[in-house]
């Protein structure tokens, strides 16, 4: 499904937006992804898209710290909860988006997401919520986690 997720950014990140979900599977299953795979990522999208910042009580931007439940640390390492802080303190991230982005790592129902598939999810909600991303973001969030300085 990741690859389905970069297959969707790198096509699709300059027109703003991808199709809809019956021209995306077209599109999807022409470039050669698998029928399983393509509907789980529909499925994922379909949440992404039903996340709006108006559906988050204001009082989480006024919180000063966030504690994680047994669920979520099952699903995501220290690392990744490290990441998302870091991103969080220096106003990367606002606290709504940290809550997007960790509803979007549980909906996978995976354990100890690395932190280059949280990068990944990450970017999507950015991205679905339509900001303009600083190229710079971008950069990291595609940088592979355990590359070495690029020069």
């Amino acid at each position: 499904m990741f690859d389905i997720l970069m297959f969707l950014f790198e096509s699709y990140f300059h027109a703003g937006r991808y199709p809809n979900s019956d021209k995306l599977s077209r599109k999807l299953s022409a470039a050669g992804f698998e029928d399983e795979d393509i509907h789980l990522a529909l499925t994922w999208l379909s949440g992404l898209e039903q996340l709006n910042k108006a559906n988050y009580p204001s009082t989480i931007n006024e919180s000063s710290g966030r504690f994680y439940a047994d669920l979520e640390i099952k699903r995501m390492s220290f690392e990744v909860r490290r990441f998302l802080t870091f991103w969080e303190q220096n106003k990367i991230i606002t606290p709504v988006e940290r809550e997007m982005i960790l509803d979007r790592a549980v909906a996978l129902n995976r354990e100890n997401l690395p932190l280059d598939k949280i990068k990944l999810i990450t970017l999507m909600v950015l991205w679905n919520q339509r900001q303009d991303l600083d190229p710079l973001i971008v950069e990291d969030l595609l940088t592979p986690a355990d590359s070495s300085c690029l020069h």
